[in-house]
């Protein structure tokens, strides 16, 4: 108890640090309460299979286009990454928005990654559920194409 006591007078200490951690956190719950459910709408349905349209409009733009796309589609993914993160001590969908932001970056091994996460039941229900409200159809996983059609 003693331990719990001397750290909470070391914050006390530090209003402007608090106070920081405030707005950040205030500001992650509303980036991903608008950005979260806008990416997982806007998902096609087969964005989980090999030959998605979205990986097909992106392979036919010009290069520099898709350079200057990647780096912003990164860059907004480890804000989300990071939002995400601090939602697991803060308020906010921290689960979801860590997904968004996991889904937009490049790294090896995503693709197996994501979809592991997708198949979490939490996870599974809640996109499930965005998607249902904004009457789009259900993501379709690899080995479940029985939901295409």
């Amino acid at each position: 108890m003693d331990w719990f006591r001397e750290q909470w007078s070391r914050i006390g200490g530090n209003e402007e640090w608090l106070a920081w951690i405030g707005a950040i956190s205030l500001a992650t719950v509303v980036v991903s309460a608008v950005a979260v459910p806008m990416l997982i709408r806007r998902m096609p349905p087969d964005y989980f299979l090999e030959d998605s349209a979205g990986s097909e409009w992106m392979r036919r733009q010009h290069p520099a286009l898709r350079l200057v796309l990647l780096i912003l589609k990164n860059l907004f993914g480890g804000i989300l990454v990071i939002g995400g993160l601090i939602m697991f001590i803060t308020p906010g969908q921290g689960i979801l928005t860590l997904l968004a932001g996991i889904l937009l970056l490049n790294f090896p091994g995503k693709r197996r990654f994501e979809i592991w996460l997708v198949r979490r039941k939490p996870v599974h229900r809640a996109i499930d559920w965005i998607r249902r409200r904004a009457e789009r159809p259900p993501l379709v996983l690899p080995e479940d194409q029985s939901k295409m059609g």
